[in-house]
């Protein structure tokens, strides 16, 4: 089959995952490049189904195995139709949706996915191990290394820790912030980002103050100064006080900024980016996985009022990334 295929995980089913994945679809400019594998529950809102269904010319299915005997059937036929949407309709928890599309991307089978919203809550009563989207795919593919990265037409974002409490933080850093540089620096070579250098955050206020305010700056600064001498060119910027990094000076689509930790990131990406733009992109892994940069929306469900423009980034950067 010539098109490829891009798996989409609706998220809780509380949650605003399904309608921002359906007002996406409908508002994605070309679908000429890929065919989509919608993962939905059975209760999934029909009102924002019909919305995809003015689109797509939709085929309901149920299992993997299903979708491989349509792709089988159609193949066959040797043409499938333009805007061909498959309606994976399930009964199980949308976890093991994403256990599922991840283990179907790294055998070949989808050639991306694009992740709705899903609550660490829902992951732990599935049975998983982890807190998030991001365990269950390093757990799948095998990989160690992998980031939270953030994309916005502002700025993008790259953490150096994912999930993990603010007092294992600093240790951390000395352990892992080497790969994540050298990381932080694919991702600005994939992008191509030219000659924006990248700016590092340090970990304590006023990045530390030449080490009046500890030591683990001085850390940092040794770091870049390492990395861009391996480099050949000053690649890094840094450390950077946090407090003054985000100011709309440094702001540029091409600047990378590498955070530290979780919230000293996804604070002023989320307060500039909002719910309207923004993509989460899971660097490091071996498949392509992108996501909205927002959370379920419990408290607006069903009420319609979902913004898509988060997943509709996020759809449309794993189509650019294939």
């Amino acid at each position: 089959m010539n098109a490829k295929l891009v798996a989409l995980t609706t998220g809780d089913l509380n949650g605003i995952g399904f309608e921002v994945t359906c007002k996406a679809l409908a508002r994605l400019k070309s679908t000429k490049q890929a065919h989509f594998v919608l993962y939905r529950s059975e209760s999934s809102e029909m009102r924002h189904l019909k919305l995809v269904d003015k689109k797509f010319q939709r085929l309901t299915l149920r299992s993997l195995s299903d979708l491989s005997t349509a792709l089988n059937t159609l193949d066959s036929k040797k043409k499938l139709p333009p805007r061909l949407l498959f309606d994976f309709v399930r009964s199980d928890s949308p976890a093991h949706w994403v256990h599922e599309a991840a283990e179907a991307c790294r055998a070949g089978f989808f050639s991306a996915m694009a992740t709705a919203p899903l609550s660490k809550t829902l992951i732990k009563q599935a049975g998983f191990g982890g807190l998030g989207h991001t365990d269950i795919l390093k757990s799948v593919t095998k990989t160690k290394n992998v980031y939270m990265t953030f994309l916005g037409d502002k700025f993008n974002v790259l953490l150096a820790t994912g999930h993990i409490p603010l007092t294992r933080v600093a240790p951390a850093i000395k352990l892992e912030l080497s790969q994540a540089l050298e990381s932080a620096a694919l991702l600005h070579s994939r992008f191509k980002w030219g000659k924006e250098p990248i700016y590092v955050l340090g970990l304590n206020p006023h990045a530390g103050e030449s080490g009046l305010i500890g030591s683990e700056d001085l850390f940092i600064e040794n770091l870049i100064k390492k990395s861009n001498a391996q480099a050949g060119r000053e690649l890094f910027l840094g450390p950077i006080s946090p407090d003054a990094a985000f100011l709309e000076k440094n702001w540029s689509p091409k600047r990378l900024f590498v955070s530290m930790y979780h919230d000293q990131g996804l604070i002023p990406f989320k307060a500039i980016h909002g719910q309207k733009s923004g993509v989460h992109l899971s660097w490091g892994l071996p498949i392509i996985r992108t996501s909205v940069d927002h959370g379920t929306g419990f408290d607006i469900f069903g009420k319609n009022k979902a913004q898509p423009e988060s997943m509709l980034d996020a759809i449309t950067t794993a189509l650019k990334l294939i």
